[in-house]
């Protein structure tokens, strides 16, 4: 099993800036990707950005030149620095880590318990 544990969260006006942590333990082997989605009031989880083993990056449109994600190997840990932060950007932020299977092909997903971010207008 892979543990996630998010932090950073939390309130800001727009145009701030936040920066969320990511630290991941247990069987941290055989990681494919990691990455954040978030879950805005009343609409469906999605792909904020996402971070290959190589360290290939992937953005939604919608945060492209503003937020970045980052991962230090050495501490198991993916950050997602949030710049010109917009109340659209409100929402839970989960960290999602990608684990290969053992045999054949196929992934499992982990999750980790999300953390709040408020953007006032």
């Amino acid at each position: 099993q892979v543990y996630l544990v998010e932090s950073g969260g939390g309130l800001v006006q727009a145009g701030g800036s936040l920066r969320l942590s990511c630290a991941a333990s247990g069987s941290i082997f055989r990681i494919n990707d990691m990455g954040w989605y978030r879950q805005a009031p009343g609409k469906q989880r999605e792909l904020v950005a996402r971070i290959t083993s190589g360290g290939t990056t992937n953005y939604a449109d919608s945060v492209k030149g503003r937020f970045t994600i980052s991962k230090d190997n050495a501490k198991n840990t993916v950050y997602l620095q949030m710049n010109s932060l917009k109340p659209e950007d409100t929402g839970v932020y989960y960290c999602n880590v990608e684990q290969r299977k053992n045999y054949g092909s196929g992934t499992n997903n982990y999750w980790g318990q999300g953390t709040q971010v408020t953007v006032s207008s």
